[in-house]
């Protein structure tokens, strides 16, 4: 029996929770949100599509009773405010970090063996704050912003190709922000046909610029942040490990001299597998990527910064 925590009944953790849910993932699925009512109204919803799906996987929403997550296998953490007007991105920083540290204490407390995946934002640092506050093995904290990165990417280059997303190879590293993420369109292929070889130079970089500000262009476009995806990108990472698929997805990281970084989370491509993040995989960069790639970790760094008083 496999069963998955979310933690935030937003648009993400619905979202998430539903695609879990639609495509029986696991065998039972808590959403769990601290607004009285909240999840049991989305687990209704989404549950009142059971047999027009074909959905086999048994679903509990709960207001803030987290002995109902109890035994979870995985937890998706996606809690959090979004930035509010006058609010600096430190005062931000410090109230998430304090939803994202209880959060953590409150799962561990029922499900102290439970795999946890962060989507909550800043999603690096918030990453690199599970590490500080749960004594968890490395392994076992998964940051999701590489899946959603790289699914954008592929979105983008399947535009730029006419091609079907699903014969798209890409990945991104870096921090998961519009000025951090690092597409590699040097190791993007279609049916294992480099990229290179099938746009010029232009049009990657169009596409590498696209995917950078994906996330602000659905914002500016829907007036809030997306859901869609970032809920899929972190249903695929939870499949990934509750069935042990050993499949290469970027995920957020605890690097230990891994790409010449160490004491940060930031985006490196990660075997995924039962155990969490079994292995960081180790991609050759050229002398520009790893400019880059060295800047985007400067930046979470210093983003990190802010959490001095979390800790």
């Amino acid at each position: 029996m496999s069963k998955v925590t979310v933690v935030g009944a937003g648009n993400v953790g619905a979202t998430c929770a539903n695609v879990l849910v639609t495509n029986n993932i696991a065998d039972e699925v808590v959403l769990i949100d601290i607004k009285e009512g909240l999840a049991e109204g989305k687990t209704m919803d989404i549950m009142q599509t059971a047999n027009l799906l074909t959905i086999n996987t048994r679903m509990t929403g709960v207001t803030n009773d987290y002995e109902k997550t109890a035994g979870s296998d995985v937890v998706v953490i996606t809690s959090g405010i979004p930035r509010k007007p006058g609010m600096t991105r430190e005062e931000l920083i410090g109230v998430n970090a304090g939803i994202v540290k209880s959060v953590t204490d409150n799962v561990l407390k029922y499900s102290p063996n439970a795999i946890i995946l962060c989507v909550s934002n800043p999603m690096d640092t918030m990453t690199y704050l599970i590490h500080k506050v749960s004594g968890l093995p490395k392994n076992r904290i998964i940051g999701m912003g590489g899946a959603l990165d790289s699914s954008r990417f592929k979105y983008f280059l399947s535009i730029a190709l006419n091609a079907n997303p699903n014969e798209i190879e890409g990945m991104v590293i870096g921090g998961h922000g519009d000025t951090t993420m690092i597409p590699l369109t040097r190791y993007a292929t279609y049916r294992g046909i480099p990229a290179t070889e099938l746009l010029d130079k232009e049009t990657l970089d169009k596409v590498a610029a696209d995917t950078m500000v994906g996330g602000a262009t659905l914002t500016s476009l829907l007036g809030t942040s997306a859901w869609y995806a970032p809920g899929a990108a972190s249903a695929s990472v939870v499949a990934a490990v509750l069935h042990d698929q050993k499949r290469v997805i970027p995920c957020s990281a605890l690097v230990e001299g891994e790409y010449g970084e160490s004491d940060i989370c930031i985006g490196v491509p990660c075997l995924l597998g039962k155990n969490g993040i079994e292995k960081i995989i180790d991609v050759k960069l050229n002398e520009e990527e790893k400019a880059l790639f060295a800047k985007s970790a400067e930046a979470v760094r210093k983003t990190n910064g802010a959490l001095a008083t979390s800790l």
